[in-house]
């Protein structure tokens, strides 16, 4: 699987949806770390993020960090890359601004219809209003975006990866993906 597709590492410590990890910030970055080709760090307050632990990240590895959040702004999408962030996750909108750094996530399947092929995309399939499970699948998303597109959320174990994701996305369940990995 290593080879196939490329693994988001996601440092997550909390969510505004109840989730709260067991593990330190800097024990789920390690694990991160270990076996992740992207390291994911949250920007957002609600999910446990700032764009200092960017800067932290990016001061303890040498891989790619994605920087998680919104991204509302084209001026958050800047301030994440100055912070030093290789790409930034971008939720509902494409910015203006470093369109080749910028993972998009629509918010529906109408939204990814919307979108140019040539953008990196991430299905999540949890619904960022309220955090339930979206009810549109991976399935067709990828039927529908036929360029990279990332698996993202209620990622387990490699059980959970879908056929013809580019990349997952793990967060809450890194230890348990981890181990599923054999690492």
């Amino acid at each position: 699987m290593r080879t196939k597709i490329h693994i988001i590492a996601e440092v997550k410590t909390r969510s505004p949806f109840g989730f709260e990890s067991e593990k330190s910030w800097a024990e789920l970055f390690s694990v991160a770390n270990r076996i992740g080709d992207i390291i994911s760090v949250h920007t957002d307050p609600r999910w446990g993020g700032s764009f200092e632990l960017i800067k932290k990240a990016r001061s303890l590895t040498d891989k790619p960090i994605l920087a998680k959040g919104i991204h509302a702004t084209d001026a958050e999408v800047e301030q994440a890359i100055r912070s030093g962030a290789d790409f930034v996750l971008v939720v509902g909108r494409i910015p203006a601004i470093h369109r080749d750094k910028c993972l998009i996530e629509p918010f529906t399947l109408a939204e990814l219809a919307a979108l140019p092929v040539d953008l990196k995309v991430v299905w999540n399939s949890r619904d960022l209003s309220n955090g339930s499970p979206k009810q549109e699948s991976f399935e067709e998303a990828r039927r529908i975006h036929k360029g990279w597109l990332c698996q993202a959320s209620n990622i387990r174990t490699v059980k959970d990866v879908k056929e013809g994701a580019n990349a997952v996305l793990v967060g809450e369940h890194l230890i348990e993906f981890a181990e599923s990995l054999g690492m």
